[in-house]
């Protein structure tokens, strides 16, 4: 296996900086050549899985005063939004350690931390692989990702006494479906943030004319069920935006529309920093 390296990247913010952490696990685009020697799919379809340009549209965060934390590595070589070791026993030539969750929902539709599938273009590899290779991606780059925010978490729980993590994605805009949201939040059914933090990020892409909805279809994935704990001062938000907001969805190039949304999320970090502020002030009286 080709190393992937660095895994993730941190783009730290500007001055003392504030309780808002960003993160993008699904918009790393370094694709290892042994990785795609190995799979039945070309790149483009490889690439169909990713969160295409999720951290670019982000990059005015970091100037903002909130953390930037984004994956390298792509989606369909290591999930970090599944658990450590979320594993699909049917894709493994051996039997798998009784310690991987291997009956989820998601290992069950092909998507976990290693996954089978991508999308509607069938499985990714031909043939079954040893477990000794997910093991490798999963300590390189599923563990360093979430070692790194983990101690973005801490360190702004000890800086500001609390956290907002807005953990950001992009999801595909299904033809023939009828009206469907320009984004969609996912709290984990009001458990991992704050009404009132939901209702924020609501109102100011509403403001701009999107349509927003709430837990449907995504309520959010392990980042979020696993970080947001709200009674501790930690708030997790999934943010998931329509690519067809920015991007071509058969080329997978950014188009016209790119600029104006990157607008719109300068906009909502600005808001969220200032709610950062307040939660800070309240978390030191």
């Amino acid at each position: 296996m080709d190393p992937v390296a660095p895994p993730f990247h941190i783009h730290h913010p500007d001055g003392a900086g504030t309780p808002v952490i960003v993160a993008s696990p699904h918009s790393g685009r370094d694709y290892p050549a042994e990785f795609l020697r190995m799979s039945r799919l070309d790149a483009r379809a490889l690439r169909r899985s990713e969160d295409c340009y999720v951290d670019q549209l982000f990059a005015a965060a970091p100037g903002q005063g909130a953390t930037l934390l984004h994956a390298t590595f792509p989606r369909a070589y290591c999930d970090a939004n599944r658990e450590a070791w979320e594993l699909d026993p049917t894709m493994f030539s051996e039997k798998l350690p009784d310690w991987c969750n291997t009956t989820s929902s998601k290992v069950r539709a092909g998507f976990g931390t290693i996954a089978r599938m991508v999308s509607h273009d069938g499985p990714i590899y031909p043939r079954p692989l040893p477990f000794s290779e997910a093991e490798a991606r999963i300590r390189t780059c599923w563990q360093p990702y979430h070692d790194a925010l983990g101690r973005l978490v801490d360190d702004s729980m000890a800086r500001h006494g609390c956290c907002i993590l807005l953990d950001a994605h992009s999801m595909p805009a299904l033809k023939g479906r009828g009206m469907q949201a320009d984004f969609v939040l996912g709290n984990a059914w009001g458990t991992a943030c704050s009404p009132q933090l939901t209702a924020l990020v609501e109102q100011v892409l509403v403001g701009h004319g999107y349509d927003v909805a709430r837990n449907v279809p995504f309520a959010g994935g392990y980042v979020t069920r696993h970080y947001g704990r709200p009674r501790r001062g930690v708030q997790a938000l999934q943010l998931e935006i329509s690519r067809a907001l920015y991007m071509d969805q058969d080329t997978l190039a950014p188009h016209a529309g790119f600029a104006a949304v990157q607008a719109v999320l300068r906009d909502l970090v600005d808001r969220l920093v200032l709610y950062g502020g307040l939660l800070g002030q309240q978390a030191a009286e």
